[in-house]
């Protein structure tokens, strides 16, 4: 994280290779007294240079870490791959942990969105995208393959939950409320709550889980505070001012995950997803968020995108031959099956397959915590 320390979620690191700050480098120094076969990523080693003169590194990767010249010398010649900091990036390609919401929107309160990391980032994608270059483009696939590994370590044997919605669902309304009332609810089951990270309902679902360690009585609060700010748009400062401010009133929440993309670099991540995964590519964006829901998928109204994430998580739960399809619950009955009619087809495709008992449509909100629970036992296998 931008502080430097490990995400608390499900993730174990004693017996793996990979060394993601200064502590674990320290650690395995001490305890082995070598770094041989082991990836190093983005720590300032120039502290530590006696330790890389007295280690070995035989085979060892050093992935964008700052090191003394005699330091990089000696590592090289024991046969360390070194890959040095690119300089005058707004990003890390070479990162080792998840953002955090402090990191992406570092300079908010100075000035302004436009000269945070998270925009900054937004505009290096927009120009080079436009250039076509190359080299910009490695650098894209590099940080969105570590963005990629932090996430599967830190989800590494948690439950997660989806929750997928629209954008443009503001503030202050009840169906935003509704959003984070499943958020808590889902959080408060001992799920992990993943979203695509942005405003709307994915912020919503995001504050839920956030909320979900406070008395009932915050979430009715924060959300009043919020909806004085209903949306992004004309100021995204303003709105994730008051997010933050949410944040300060409110300290140590409870804990989520949000998977927004550069790719809709105009819809800003929201603050209250304590981890955030940052993606290049929106396609192995949504491709990722869906294959991490291991605890099912919560759909609630939405337009082009939520229909597509729709489908694209009914695709491996249609070809899924083990039985074990994750769960997916469609919230808003009349959303689903007369202005968007994804139900009617959901229902013809699962028919005679094993998703057919892992699917369900319900009215409301605050009914998609017990479908879900239903779907969940209906997967078990008996006994």
């Amino acid at each position: 994280m931008g502080n430097g320390q490990r995400p608390l979620l499900g993730s174990s690191f004693d017996d793996d290779r990979e060394i993601e700050t200064l502590e674990e480098f320290d650690q395995v120094v001490a305890r082995r007294g070598s770094l041989a076969g082991h990836r190093v990523q983005s720590v300032d080693l120039t502290g530590r240079t006696l330790a890389l003169l007295s280690s070995d590194a035989t085979a060892a990767a050093f992935l964008g870490c700052a090191m003394e010249p005699d330091a990089t010398a000696k590592v090289r010649a024991d046969g360390a791959l070194v890959f040095p900091p690119i300089p005058d990036l707004p990003f890390d390609p070479y990162r080792g942990l998840l953002y955090t919401p402090d990191e992406l929107f570092d300079g908010l309160d100075d000035g302004g969105y436009e000269n945070t990391p998270d925009a900054l980032a937004y505009d290096w994608f927009q120009l080079t995208k436009a250039d076509r270059d190359i080299y910009a483009s490695m650098l894209r696939a590099l940080h969105d393959d570590a963005v990629s590994d932090a996430l599967d370590e830190l989800l590494d044997g948690v439950p997660v939950v989806g929750v997928m919605g629209g954008h443009a669902m503001s503030r202050g309304t009840d169906e935003y409320a509704g959003a984070a009332r499943l958020g808590r609810a889902l959080a408060r089951t001992g799920l992990t709550v993943a979203t695509g990270g942005g405003p709307g309902a994915m912020e919503a679902a995001n504050l839920g889980a956030y909320a979900a360690p406070h008395p009932d009585e915050m979430l009715d609060e924060a959300l009043e505070l919020l909806a004085k700010t209903p949306s992004f748009t004309p100021s995204v400062t303003d709105w994730a001012a008051a997010a933050f401010e949410v944040r300060s009133r409110w300290p140590r929440g409870g804990d989520s995950v949000g998977i927004p993309t550069w790719f809709y670099g105009h819809e800003p991540p929201n603050p209250f997803a304590g981890h955030i995964a940052k993606y290049f590519a929106n396609a192995t964006r949504e491709d990722g968020l869906l294959a991490r829901c291991t605890a099912g998928v919560v759909f609630l109204p939405g337009a082009a995108g939520t229909l597509q994430e729709i489908f694209d998580n009914a695709t491996p739960n249609y070809y899924e031959s083990r039985g074990e399809p994750t769960p997916m619950v469609l919230v808003d009955r009349a959303h689903w099956t007369e202005r968007l009619p994804a139900w009617p087809l959901l229902r013809s495709l699962a028919e005679g397959r094993a998703m057919e008992t892992r699917i369900a449509l319900v009215d409301s909100v605050d009914e998609a915590p017990g479908a879900l629970a239903r779907l969940t036992a209906a997967a078990r296998p008996a006994g």
